[in-house]
């Protein structure tokens, strides 16, 4: 099974940049999307389908911002668009399909680079989601969590760490909250299960040439509940076109 995430940065803007056109080519049996920026009416039209697919897409309650969607073959015998948190609920935050051997999850951290104000936003989501990712290890089926979680984990998913420390996304709190989410809930980081090498990042700012000289974050995961019925052959970060300021990230499972 092959799964795809991507934030987009505006679905309407990144299918400018032939994003559909190169899904279609993939073979992806799934497709997540943060930062949809749009309503289902506006994506109604052929340049935002894919054949044989269906979309499923949680918006936010404010026009042009946030949302999380996902694209997939099989027919999910239940979708949910909440983990129990209205505000974020309505911030568009959260979609969870049930398939017939997985659970998939696509979900958009909020970030905190905005300030003070944003930044405790952020670490209420953090702490609401610390539940919801408890009470899934208890699924008999294994949930992979895909999305941009804003935050990096290590110093080797980030180009500049020492300049980066007082920054949201890097900060002591959050790294510490991945050690949580990792190490004693035994969540499966998947790119890095199987590839430890450095400069592999999935997001870079616009800023300067970040993009050219491979200045980035990795910020963007797929998380997967422990569950022995699950096992992560291959991992790649794309990079050959750009759809967004983020790389897709696209994980091969055998199931």
């Amino acid at each position: 099974m092959r799964i795809l995430t991507l934030n987009v940065c505006g679905i309407r803007a990144s299918e400018k940049k032939g994003l559909f056109k190169w899904l279609s080519t993939i073979k992806a049996d799934a497709i997540c999307m943060q930062e949809v920026r749009a309503t289902e009416e506006q994506i109604q039209g052929d340049s935002f389908h894919i054949d044989k697919y269906q979309r499923y897409l949680s918006e936010a309650s404010r026009k042009g911002y946030s949302g999380v969607c996902i694209y997939v073959k099989e027919k999910p015998s239940k979708v949910s668009k909440t983990f129990g948190s209205k505000f974020f609920s309505d911030e568009g935050r959260f979609i969870e399909i049930d398939l017939p051997k997985l659970q998939l999850v696509s979900v958009y951290f909020p970030s905190g680079s905005s300030g003070d104000d944003r930044q405790k936003v952020k670490y209420d989501f953090m702490n609401k989601f610390e539940k919801y990712l408890k009470n899934k290890k208890k699924d008999s089926k294994p949930t992979i969590i895909c999305g941009d979680w804003n935050i990096v984990h290590k110093e080797i998913d980030i180009k500049n760490w020492k300049s980066n420390q007082k920054n949201s996304g890097c900060l002591p709190r959050e790294r510490e909250w991945l050690d949580k989410i990792f190490y004693k809930l035994g969540y499966v980081d998947a790119f890095r299960a199987i590839n430890d090498k450095p400069n592999n990042y999935t997001w870079w700012s616009n800023r300067g040439r970040a993009w050219d000289n491979n200045v980035g974050w990795r910020i963007d995961y797929q998380a997967i509940t422990p569950h022995k019925n699950i096992q992560i052959t291959k991992a790649e970060i794309y990079k050959k076109k750009r759809f967004s300021d983020h790389s897709p990230l696209i994980i091969d499972y055998r199931l």
